[in-house]
């Protein structure tokens, strides 16, 4: 049974009638500690190879094809041109990404890995993957797939509220 939200569907309400959310211990407060706490981790992992985890980000993005342009960089991750221009700077200072004008419309810039960031790629990914199993140190396999969907669901219904033509496939 799909329980996502759809944009105008409503759920019964789950929680009783005199709950309130507390902002210092509930689920936000949770996913906001558990994102600092994976990007540092993210960072010492990737600092032997001179990465941060922002930068990792956008590589895998580049890597596994799920964006090619700055646009598509900044909608996917919510980054602000500017800064995801200076990122793309660095990066492309270290020879791991490359930005090529589209010849069909020269106002496009292509971005991609270069050779030397194809290579680091599998590294990285590995990396990020020492830190992701460090996190879930003592969940049984079943446990690490249902926090997968649970928090899968909960991204869907977010994005569904916040951005209608956000593609939850």
């Amino acid at each position: 049974m799909d329980t996502m939200l759809q944009r105008g569907e409503t759920l019964a309400d789950p929680f009783p009638p005199n709950w309130q959310y507390d902002p210092l211990t509930g689920i936000g407060r949770v996913l906001a500690r558990l994102k600092i706490t994976l990007m540092e981790a993210m960072d010492a992992e990737l600092a032997a190879f001179d990465i941060t985890s922002a930068q990792y980000v956008v590589m895998v993005n580049l890597g596994s094809g799920q964006a090619d342009s700055t646009a598509s960089l900044c909608k996917g991750v919510s980054y602000d041109p500017g800064a995801m221009t200076r990122m793309l700077d660095r990066l492309e200072k270290k020879g791991l990404v490359t930005r090529e004008r589209c010849p069909e419309d020269r106002r496009k810039v292509r971005l991609a890995l270069t050779p030397a960031g194809t290579a680091l790629y599998p590294d990285i990914v590995a990396a990020a993957g020492r830190v992701v199993r460090s996190l879930l140190r003592g969940f049984s396999a079943a446990e690490v797939t249902q926090l997968e969907q649970l928090l899968a669901r909960m991204l869907a219904n977010g994005a569904a509220v916040a951005r209608p033509d956000y593609d939850t496939n």
